[in-house]
């Protein structure tokens, strides 16, 4: 386990929905990985991702499929890919990637709270 935090370290980490639009295969990454636009609501609009998500998933199966994203991390050069978001998930046994997402549909943009 980490160390311990405080809740105002917790608030520093900005979690919200978003809504895959688009996911496409990642050529150019060195490890397999999918290109994604995703749609973080109003607030925040619609940013690009890159994810190695390709043991769990198919590009066609992403489409609708609400995810939890950070969005306060800086933008991260990939090849020629600006990823601007991270979507979040955990490795399964074989260390293979699960996205994070939520029972039930929310609003895109709503806030990990």
């Amino acid at each position: 386990m980490s160390s311990t935090i405080t809740w105002a370290d917790f608030e520093r980490v900005d979690l919200r929905v978003g809504t895959i639009l688009e996911a496409r295969e990642f050529r150019e990454a060195r490890r397999p990985a999918y290109q994604l636009l995703v749609d973080l609501g109003p607030e925040i609009g619609q940013k690009r991702s890159s994810a190695q998500i390709t043991r769990h998933y198919q590009p066609a199966d992403l489409i609708g499929r609400q995810v939890l994203c950070v969005v306060n991390f800086p933008s991260k050069q990939i090849g020629k890919f600006m990823s601007e978001v991270l979507v979040t998930g955990a490795a399964d046994a074989q260390g293979d990637i699960v996205l994070a997402t939520l029972a039930s549909p929310v609003p895109n943009g709503s806030r990990l709270i």
